[in-house]
């Protein structure tokens, strides 16, 4: 390995951005403005999105980039406690500089991972116009005011495979290519993986090129073992707990259907990957004489082949990279999530590469070469090559006066007596406090 870290390009294939109150106006028919989800300030200090007659508050672990971990909480937070990164594009571009990132692909916050609330809506005609607007706000304005920053990435139309299909290829026309979707549709109420209602979804997903991004936490659903564990269980769990969908995926029968269709596990790291494999393959050999499965190739084989994998920070991954095809590895920041690595992403990300021994050309192909040729991002049609590296995105951020200090940004919470627990999470994130 020779490759200085200030040499790095870094894409990340997964952060989040706080959606800020005005992104409907200038997206939203006429028609539909007095429907229109909007920012409430309440009396106790916080922002909550109001829709529908339901709440949805900012949950502060969901943005604490540039907080000290000491102020980090579960409680609902206002914008004026957030780093302006969090929802400001021209400050969010000047953080990925800061950090020396080059691209950033952008999940959702209000509308839930992969527009669970939209799908919510009643009126269907209604929440079609409001998912087209966020789509557009997203693509367009969001993604649009820097060219070859960002990686655009679509909300689907849950309710109607048909509707979501249509809604892929509008976006596809724009230049997106991947959108979220459900980790466990079933757990939300409609057909699983296994069923062939979501077809016409596939089915646009493979004639676009646009890949199927599976966020951990896209079922609305915890990873519990317990409503009274503390919480730091369902933090150490959530990334793994991916390893569900990969499998129900993998055994279903959309990869065999639909051959070009791809697949990222997003935020769910690469370290529990090669048992996993390991243990797909054995359960083929030793059980498809009765159960009837026949993939055409061994379960480890086209895992490698048609799922995309991502990973914030996972040392034992990169060292155990013999066993991925490492073609389909992908890097993440998780801007600004409290998982997240900003302000030193490639401090973070450069010591396990050198730890596992990476090579040069393994660093390009998961720092950005991947990336691109996945999610067909091109940055270099807008950006010279030469700036887009971490030293001189860094120094760019320098000469505009980029601060990176991590300072207080509101009142600390108070210190609990005892660990949080899984179900205070619940209850605050529905605004909710615990008795």
């Amino acid at each position: 390995m020779t490759k200085p870290m200030d040499d790095m390009i870094l894409v990340s294939v997964d952060d989040h951005v706080v959606e800020p109150p005005d992104m409907f106006d200038a997206h939203l028919p006429e028609r539909w403005k007095d429907k229109a989800p909007r920012v409430v300030h309440k009396d106790d200090g916080t922002d909550v999105w109001f829709y529908e007659g339901q709440e949805l508050p900012n949950i502060g672990l969901n943005a604490v980039s540039g907080r000290p971990p000491e102020e980090y909480g579960i409680d609902p937070t206002a914008f004026s406690e957030m780093r302006s990164g969090c929802l400001d594009i021209h400050a969010r571009v000047g953080d990925m500089d800061a950090n020396g990132v080059l691209g950033s692909m952008c999940f959702p916050s209000f509308p839930q991972f992969c527009g669970q609330l939209f799908a919510r809506t009643e009126d269907k005609e209604q929440a079609e116009a409001m998912l087209r607007a966020y789509n557009d706000w997203h693509v367009d304005e969001w993604c649009g005011t820097y060219p070859g920053r960002f990686i655009p990435l679509g909300l689907p139309a849950l309710w109607d495979p048909e509707l979501a299909a249509d809604e892929i290829r509008r976006l596809a026309a724009k230049g997106c290519h991947a959108v979220t979707f459900s980790e466990n549709p079933e757990k939300l109420g409609y057909p699983s993986f296994h069923s062939p209602h979501w077809d016409p979804l596939w089915r646009a997903c493979s004639d676009e090129g646009t890949v199927v991004c599976l966020h951990i936490g896209s079922s609305s659903q915890l990873v519990i073992t317990s409503v009274e564990a503390p919480i730091n269980v369902m933090i150490t769990l959530q990334p793994m707990n991916i390893v569900q969908a990969a499998s129900d995926v993998l055994w279903s029968r959309v990869l065999q259907e639909f051959p070009d269709l791809r697949i990222a596990l997003s935020e769910g790291g690469i370290g529990w990957i090669p048992y996993f494999l390991e243990r797909v393959d054995y359960v083929y050999k030793h059980h498809r004489a009765w159960t009837g499965h026949d993939l055409g190739m061994l379960p480890s084989e086209l895992f490698r082949e048609r799922f995309v994998t991502c990973f914030i920070d996972d040392a034992f991954g990169l060292e155990s990279r013999r066993h991925l095809d490492l073609s389909m590895v992908t890097w993440e920041c998780d801007y600004p999530h409290s998982d997240s690595t900003w302000p030193a992403s490639p401090e973070a990300l450069y010591g396990a590469l050198v730890r596992a021994e990476c090579t040069d050309a393994e660093i390009d192909a998961i720092t950005y070469q991947n990336a691109l040729r996945i999610f067909s991002y091109d940055p270099f049609a807008s950006i010279p090559k030469e700036q887009c590296t971490v030293g001189a995105l860094r120094a760019k951020a320098s000469s505009a006066g980029v601060d990176t200090e991590i300072r207080s940004m509101g009142t600390p919470p108070p210190r609990p007596e005892s660990p949080i627990r899984i179900i205070d999470l619940a209850e605050r994130a529905m605004g909710k406090k615990p008795a």
